[in-house]
Order: C-alpha cells, then sequence, then structure tokens
C-alpha cells in the first residue's frame, strides 16, 4: 500500500464528475467497451472470455474477492481520464495542493535550536509547482519513499521557512510514524 501515491489519487478521484461503477456487470461492461473486446479484458483480469461475457450479460453478479478487487482497480485506473488530467493539470499550475498530515515530523536544523521530533497536525496549501513535482513524480512511477521526500521538502519550503523567507533555517525535514495524510485538490 503507498500511503502518498494512494493519497494523491484519491484527491483527484474527488473531481470526478461522474460515480465509478459500482456493480461488476457494469464494471465488467465499462472495461469491455474501454478494451473493444472481452479476450483483453479476460487475459487482463486472468478469467475466462467466458466469465467476462457472463458478467457483461448479468448472469453472474458476485465475484469472488480477489476477482473483486482486480476489477475495481483497473476500472477506478480508467475512469474518466479527461477529468483526471484536468484536475492535475490545475493543480500543477494554477491551484496548488493541499496536504492535512498528522505525523511524527522532525528536523534537521543548525546548532542550538531543537530538533527533535514531535507529533504535529498540519494542513498547508502547496503551490502549483510542488504539486507538478508531485503528481509528475507518481506518472513516472515512484515510490511512496520518493514521495514523501517531495513532500517533506514542499512542507519544508512552504511551512517551516515561510516560503523561502526563513532561508537556512531547516537543512531536512522526516516524516515517521504517519498517523493521517489527505491531499486535496
Amino acid at each position: 500500500m503507498s500511503m502518498f501515491g494512494d493519497g494523491l489519487d484519491q484527491a483527484v478521484r474527488k473531481a470526478f464528475t461522474r460515480p465509478v461503477p459500482k456493480s461488476a456487470g457494469a464494471q465488467m461492461r465499462y472495461l469491455v467497451k474501454q478494451f473493444k473486446g472481452t479476450r483483453a479484458v479476460a487475459r487482463m483480469l486472468r478469467v475466462s472470455q467466458r466469465t467476462v461475457e457472463r458478467y457483461v450479460k448479468d448472469q453472474l453478479k458476485k465475484p469472488r474477492p480477489d476477482l473483486a478487487a482486480r476489477l475495481e482497480a483497473e476500472v477506478e485506473k480508467r475512469w474518466q481520464p479527461q477529468i483526471r488530467a484536468k484536475a492535475r493539470e490545475k493543480a500543477a499550475t494554477t491551484g496548488g495542493i493541499v496536504i492535512d498530515t498528522r505525523a511524527r515530523l522532525g528536523y534537521t536544523a543548525p546548532i542550538g535550536s531543537t530538533d527533535e521530533d514531535r507529533i504535529r497536525h498540519l494542513t498547508v496549501a502547496l503551490p502549483p509547482r510542488h504539486a507538478a513535482r508531485l503528481f509528475e513524480a507518481q506518472e513516472a512511477g515512484a515510490g511512496d519513499r520518493e514521495l514523501k521526500e517531495i513532500a517533506a521538502e514542499a512542507l519544508r519550503e512552504t511551512y517551516f521557512q515561510d516560503g523561502g523567507r526563513r532561508a537556512g533555517a531547516l537543512e531536512e525535514i522526516r516524516f515517521t510514524d504517519i498517523e493521517h495524510l489527505e491531499f486535496d485538490l
């Protein structure tokens, strides 16, 4: 489970204009339409072509838990791609992204200041350039560790250094023991 990647996906899903299909038949019909046939869907979901056809015709209604999870993940990955792209573009160019986290945050600071980790609850609006970096890294396949580093750097600059007005005050931010993480566009 990727906490940062899933959080970014969840923020983008809030921009959807229609709900994602819920029933197995509706999900299967959507995938068949996207892939223009049952054979490719069957191969992707690792089931027989006949099974796909039976879900499309509503002859089967309740998939096994593992198939239901794969089906839901594949539909959500492809649902409303233009809306998804517009939401990411808006966040990366004009809107920015809000990060709401409750985590143990520590930092490396110059000698003479206390840099001990402590639980903080922060809700910070990050400028568009940080949203762009997060989305670009996610699309490039960055893992949770890289996304966490980008978010920490954005928090350092935006919150702890007050947009650069307190430059040099902190060298590094550390996220540990994340209790809550949510992104909003």
